[in-house]
């Protein structure tokens, strides 16, 4: 499994419309909030529940907080399907059929003085088999039906990323069954 270099990766700079306007140092561009593109995956299992993984504390930021399946950068000259599936693998051992949902935005401080401001591309898949967490990436991780995750997020929200809140909060419905936009 493979951990990601953080000082070693850069990001696809993009305007609003996911066109590409430049290539940045991940870090740097984090620190001054430019606008990237990312990807999210959302997994459930054919029982309809979803699965999050417990980011590791050791992550450039937001350690330690619950989140969707994987999240990542795309690198120069990788579509966003291949590092959706790339990352999946990397952070949680998990190989499955991807189909992408919708594309959205946001924006938002996170830990350590960094900042969000991703246009993102959101996978789903459906999967069924053991789940081999990275421990370099991942703390743990927890299956959860809708009405779980929704219970848990409203009981202790500050203990999940930012990002994944928005997408339950927008698009819940679409999240556990794979509708696309």
């Amino acid at each position: 499994m493979t951990n990601m270099n953080d000082l070693d990766e850069q990001v696809i700079l993009v305007d609003l419309q996911d066109r590409e306007t430049g290539i940045a140092p991940k870090l740097d561009a984090h620190r001054a909030g430019l606008l990237h593109r990312a990807i999210s995956v959302c997994i459930v299992d054919p029982q309809g529940r979803m699965l999050l993984q417990q980011r590791a504390r050791g992550k450039y930021h937001s350690g330690g907080l619950w989140t969707n399946a994987c999240c990542t950068h795309p690198r120069a000259g990788e579509g966003v399907r291949e590092a959706a599936e790339r990352r999946l693998d990397e952070e949680l051992g998990v190989k499955c059929g991807l189909h992408w949902m919708l594309r959205t935005h946001y924006q938002a401080p996170v830990s350590q003085g960094l900042i969000e401001n991703e246009v993102v591309h959101l996978f789903h898949g459906v999967y069924h088999g053991a789940v081999v967490p990275n421990p370099g990436e991942v703390d743990d991780f927890v299956w959860w039906d809708r009405q779980e995750l929704l219970t848990q997020i409203e009981k202790r929200p500050e203990v999940f990323t930012y990002w994944f809140k928005h997408y339950v909060n927008a698009y819940a419905d679409r999240l556990f069954l794979g509708v696309a936009a």
